[in-house]
């Protein structure tokens, strides 16, 4: 028997509350121990392992800081959530989305795929619209070197 809506969305949103507030070890709760994550595009690649997520997380808190999310809409399975969302805020370093160097305040869609086992999170797919977050920092950084 699948998960109910209700408790798939409580897990999502708890996950979503320790990402916003950069707590590593709160996300990693909501995981299962053989958790699987992976954010397209991105470096990182494929991860499996729980020392890899840590290390991931770590790395995207520093060189991201969100100023909110605003849902767009959830699509539901038995043990399966598609959410989307828009996402705001000031990315410090674009190298997780290869974009190195590069910073500016930037609002654009993700896609999650949140896949549930026994309470958590067993799998986490992230899309982000880097066409979107790519031409807003583009468009950043020649604004400030015009105002300079």
């Amino acid at each position: 028997m699948g998960m109910s809506q209700a408790e798939m969305d409580a897990i999502i949103d708890q996950h979503f509350a320790f990402e916003a507030s950069d707590d590593v070890d709160g996300v990693l709760g909501s995981m299962t121990e053989d958790a699987e994550h992976e954010i397209i595009p991105s470096p990182f690649g494929r991860i499996t392992d729980r020392a890899g997520i840590r290390r991931m997380y770590e790395l995207l808190f520093r060189d991201l800081k969100g100023e909110g999310v605003t849902p767009l809409r959830r699509l539901y399975g038995d043990d399966f959530v598609v959410d989307e969302a828009e996402w705001r805020g000031t990315i410090v370093d674009g190298r997780p989305f290869l974009l190195d160097g590069k910073e500016g305040r930037v609002s654009f869609r993700l896609l999650h795929i949140f896949q549930f086992r026994e309470g958590r999170i067993a799998r986490e797919d992230v899309w982000c619209d880097l066409a979107a977050i790519q031409g807003q920092l583009r468009a950043g950084r020649k604004a400030s070197a015009a105002a300079a």
